[in-house]
């Protein structure tokens, strides 16, 4: 196979379909864990795996879909099959461009969804998951992502979950002079923090495993706020108006006896999985929202935001088709390259055997015109019966024609496999799922 021949398959779990429980239980909870899994499967030549509060994804580079379709078998097992969106080749691509461009996102147009996808690059090249196929797809997707932030107004307003989360809680009571407590200081508990703070609570509470990781947010604001370890967050919780979850714990880090007394707190789950064990809601005083839970607000964006999106999907299609020319380009010139390294080896073997006979006949060495001679001959007889045979090979590339490349790169290389062809089903255009959004 030449080096781009490999077809994509992918698998998603979104919150488009799925439920907050069975996205945190796709593909064992973290990137890591599903790039771990996917690559031990034979024929799997490249792998992606992205997790969020919104989404758990994985994609494979196969030689075929079926061994692709294999790889991803165990992604989800314990999610019933309607929240399980299943991508062939190009679907898997485009959705990747979507995603990247805020399009798939809760909040549409939402930032943090860029940094999460370099996350995931980089964790995927630091295992050795990443080639040359999912690699250039993920690039052009953050591609695609910056220049729809940059060139549209898909990211005016509210966007982040975290601060869409903030605002919905303000608009049911006042966060003016609260106290406001986060859990986790990660990126989205960040986010979070930055949210109460810009929503004008009183003063602010950031708990943390690391408690330095804690402090430094803690000293990024101009009021009142103190960090703790973890586990007195519980304790806390009754001396705060409002409470944002956002650990990568794998458990709940509150249930409802942890939070018995907590009196009157708004809780807002945004950790995947869950932080904040939905019992908390039989708890007197205490109202408990996730990221399910924010359709309203999100809605309202969406809606602000519908221009903008729709230009930003024809950014998308433009980039895909790019995307899929760069492949084809790819593909005709490593075919065309390996015909004439072949078509290279056979003259240079007939030269020295002419040479050769020349000599033996003259009694004489070749001058070095005569050399050049032979050779410029040889050159332009190669270059002229290779000229037609490269023109059909880029027009094969730009058809998805890999059976004739396949043969074509045969006949010059004989270590190149004979090309194998699934049934039309499995071809890569042959669309498992072709909408856009579900």
């Amino acid at each position: 196979m030449t080096r781009d021949d490999g077809i994509v398959t992918g698998v998603a779990v979104t919150h488009r379909r799925a439920t907050l429980d069975e996205i945190g239980a796709a593909g064992g909870g973290d990137a890591r864990t599903t790039l771990d899994e996917v690559t031990r499967h034979n024929g799997v030549r490249e792998a992606f795996a992205l997790h969020t509060c919104n989404r758990a994804e994985a994609y494979v580079v196969t030689e075929s879909p079926t061994d692709g379709r294999a790889a991803l078998e165990s992604f989800a097992p314990e999610v019933r099959d309607g929240a399980i969106r299943r991508l062939d080749h190009e679907d898997s691509l485009r959705h990747l461009l979507r995603v990247a461009a805020g399009l798939e996102s809760q909040v549409l147009g939402e930032d943090e969804i860029l940094g999460q996808v370099r996350n995931a690059l980089e964790a995927a090249e630091g295992v050795g998951a990443l080639g040359p196929t999912l690699g250039s797809a993920v690039r052009k997707a953050l591609h695609v992502g910056e220049r729809a932030r940059t060139e549209t107004s898909i990211n005016e307003g509210t966007t982040s979950l975290a601060r869409a989360a903030v605002e919905a809680a303000g608009e049911k009571s006042t966060l003016a002079g609260a106290t406001g407590l986060v859990v986790g200081a990660g990126e989205t508990g960040q986010k979070a923090a930055r949210a109460l703070v810009d929503a004008g609570v009183g003063n602010l509470v950031v708990a943390n495993r690391t408690v330095e990781r804690a402090s430094a947010l803690a000293a990024e604001f101009d009021l009142p706020a103190t960090a703790i370890p973890l586990d007195e967050a519980t304790t806390r919780v009754a001396h705060a108006d409002i409470m944002v979850t956002a650990t990568a714990s794998a458990e709940p880090v509150f249930d409802s006896s942890a939070l018995a007394d907590a009196g009157e707190t708004v809780i807002i789950d945004l950790a995947v999985p869950r932080d904040v064990d939905p019992t908390v809601k039989t708890v007197a005083g205490v109202t408990l929202r996730d990221v399910t839970a924010l359709h309203e607000i999100t809605d309202r964006t969406r809606e602000r935001r519908k221009a903008a999106a729709e230009a930003v999907a024809a950014m998308v299609d433009d980039e895909f088709e790019r995307l899929l020319r760069s492949y084809k380009r790819e593909r005709a010139d490593e075919a065309i390259g390996a015909m004439y390294e072949g078509a290279d080896r056979m003259k240079q073997a007939e030269l020295a055997r002419l040479r050769s006979r020349l000599t033996e006949c003259d009694g004489e060495e070749l001058t070095e015109d005569q050399h050049e001679a032979i050779e410029a001959f040889a050159d332009s007889l190669v270059n002229q019966l290779l000229a037609p045979p490269t023109q059909s090979l880029k027009a094969a590339a730009e058809a998805d024609d890999l059976t004739t490349i396949q043969t074509a790169m045969g006949l010059f290389d004989p270590t190149v496999d004979t090309p194998q062809v699934d049934a039309a089903p499995d071809r890569p255009d042959a669309g498992v799922e072709t909408s856009a959004e579900d």
